[in-house]
């Protein structure tokens, strides 16, 4: 396994309480980094913050209630990270969910709200940590991370405004990238598919059969879907191409994404 050395560098995860974000804090911090993390939740970032100092004592790490859709939370997020770090070197933007709808069902009102959160949860963090990564990249790797979804480029009608919006920040990360290169500050995606989180586990919990494990349920669920790997993704698995991306293992690596979707992916 290639091992990398992060020590002296700052890791910064949007949506760092649960699932992927949380992933993604972890393997930051096994690798010497040191890490900020934000959540919505304050009950669920304290335990993400008691997990993680559990687990990796003594580790340099920063948790902070912050709403990303909030400028003034934001701001005050990247203060924070400042004064205790006085530095960003890698941001992974990670929030937001799916919105089940059609044209015909999807009001004016929904359509602003899922605009809203997919845009502006990766405009707001990365324009306030930006100041932060161009002094990173004049010392050596800055890196922007973005998760977005496979429906970015393989839409899908039943999740149309969701949809429309993650095509959207896609080329709004590709603009980024662009934009930004010259900086040195590169910016990258990973495009997720059906991946574990405590969403789905809610709905195992209502759907599923008395008898039907969590295993069978999902691996039913991944046939009806079509996923040729026949299961879902896990956190980790999602955590570690946001970590390729972040670090100098892509150094040479901008503009680009990686599918994390067990094959779903129907384009060349």
């Amino acid at each position: 396994m290639i091992r990398i050395d992060l020590s002296g560098q700052v890791a910064v995860v949007t949506g760092g309480s649960s699932g992927i974000g949380l992933a993604c804090a972890e393997l930051f911090l096994q690798a010497g980094a040191s890490v900020a993390i934000c959540g919505r939740d304050t009950e669920r970032l304290a335990q993400a913050e008691a997990a993680l100092n559990a687990r990796f004592p003594g580790a340099r790490l920063l948790a902070s209630r912050c709403d990303v859709l909030d400028a003034d939370d934001v701001r005050a997020f990247a203060q924070a990270v400042q004064a205790r770090f006085g530095r960003t070197d890698m941001l992974i933007n990670n929030a937001g969910q799916g919105r089940v709808s059609t044209f015909s069902n999807t009001s004016d009102e929904a359509w602003r709200e899922e605009l809203d959160l997919k845009y502006f949860s990766v405009i707001r963090p990365s324009r306030a940590f930006l100041p932060m990564l161009s002094d990173a990249a004049s010392a050596g790797n800055a890196a922007i991370v973005c998760v977005n979804s496979l429906l970015a480029l393989q839409p899908e009608p039943h999740m149309v405004a969701t949809s429309s919006a993650r095509a959207g920040v896609q080329n709004l990360i590709k603009s980024l990238a662009v934009e930004l290169a010259p900086r040195r500050i590169r910016v990258n995606s990973i495009l997720i598919g059906i991946v574990e989180s405590g969403q789905w586990r809610r709905r195992y919990a209502k759907e599923a059969q008395p008898d039907q494990s969590w295993e069978d349920w999902t691996a039913e669920l991944a046939r009806k879907k079509n996923i040729p790997l026949g299961r879902f993704g896990k956190p980790e698995e999602a955590a570690q191409a946001l970590f390729y991306l972040a670090t100098t293992l892509s150094s040479y690596t901008t503009g680009s994404h990686i599918d994390v979707s067990g094959g779903v992916a129907r384009h060349v």
